[in-house]
């Protein structure tokens, strides 16, 4: 559980914020607050978009886990996730008039973007969705970011400290939570598809890392979106007419159409959200929804799914959630 931000070489060096799946995205200029009043209200809006967004991110896993439960086959959701996306961001860029550019750099980031930060780690997601619980993905999710601090060490685009390195070691112990104890799964045979999980959150590290490097100066965040997810159903439309694996939003719907449908609108909308966080309230704010991501992921598998969790998954959200707030760069200046 779609980006958010990324690791800019035009951002500080010692500043790195996670972008949540499938957003990669840059602090643009400020522009005003569309905040509905000033005083406290004014204050509070920000809590509340970051709340939102969490909301709608965490709530594609379990809308994942009710589509392929329904039928729907993984690579028809992939397919749907990069189309559907691809037009609901292109109606926000209409409105912005800032469009996907077709220049050559352009193009190579949405090649390439699309294919490691959408089509492989999409399908892995949504292959596993079906066999584990809807909490479990989200809590691999979290993973994420630490992964990301992780390699921009390694690849010297961020500094080493005792409190990320401790937050990248308790990233790792609340993986070991999960597949070590016998009794922290519902089924031992969740092992491999936790794995899978993990290796999709990896193929999000690596686009991360290669926003940081590769993102073509002066590109508009939300066009960049929309050109990934719109390469990304290109990818995948050959796929779905060879496997025939593609998945019919005809005329009468239920369950699973509605879920296709909801993953794609909320997508859309917490990429559009997260953005303006970012251009309104910062980077280093906006960053902090991959709090929000994780626990609402869990938080509605227990909702829609009934889902119990052993002790040791609950003790590992809380050392995920710990190595979160270790690795996340604090504000440097006081107010949003």
């Amino acid at each position: 559980m779609r980006d958010d931000d990324d690791l800019s070489r035009q951002a500080p060096a010692d500043d790195p914020v996670y972008a949540p799946p499938c957003a990669p995205a840059l602090p643009e200029p400020a522009i005003a607050p569309l905040s509905p009043a000033r005083g406290t209200l004014a204050l509070l809006w920000p809590f509340f978009l970051l709340l939102v967004m969490g909301l709608l991110w965490g709530a594609t896993v379990p809308l994942a886990k009710l589509a392929t439960q329904g039928g729907a086959h993984p690579l028809g959701l992939t397919f749907w996730q990069g189309a559907g996306g691809a037009a609901i961001t292109f109606v926000f860029c209409l409105i912005r008039r800032r469009l996907p550019s077709l220049q050559r750099a352009h193009v190579v980031f949405y090649l390439f973007c699309g294919l490691i930060g959408s089509v492989i780690p999409g399908a892995m997601l949504f292959y596993a969705a079906p066999h584990l619980p809807a909490g479990i993905i989200a809590i691999t999710l979290a993973a994420v970011p630490l992964m990301t601090y992780g390699a921009s060490f390694a690849l010297r685009l961020d500094r080493l400290t005792p409190a990320r390195l401790l937050g990248i070691l308790l990233g790792l112990l609340g993986v070991l939570l999960i597949v070590g104890p016998e009794s922290s799964l519902p089924d031992r045979a969740m092992v491999g598809w936790v794995f899978l999980s993990l290796t999709a959150s990896a193929f999000y590290t690596l686009e991360n890392i290669f926003v940081t490097l590769r993102r073509p100066p002066g590109s508009d965040s939300l066009a960049l979106v929309c050109g990934m997810l719109a390469m990304s159903a290109i990818y995948m439309l050959p796929v779905v007419w060879l496997t025939d694996s593609f998945v019919p939003l005809g005329t009468r719907w239920g369950v699973t159409e509605f879920s296709v449908l909801g993953m794609m609108v909320f997508s859309a909308l917490a990429y559009a959200l997260f953005l303006y966080v970012i251009e309104t309230s910062g980077p280093v704010f906006a960053s902090q929804t991959a709090y929000i991501i994780t626990i609402a992921g869990v938080f509605w598998g227990i909702l829609i799914f009934d889902e119990r969790h052993s002790w040791w998954i609950w003790a590992a959200l809380a050392v995920m959630i710990a190595g979160l707030a270790l690795v996340t760069p604090k504000e440097k200046k006081a107010g949003l």
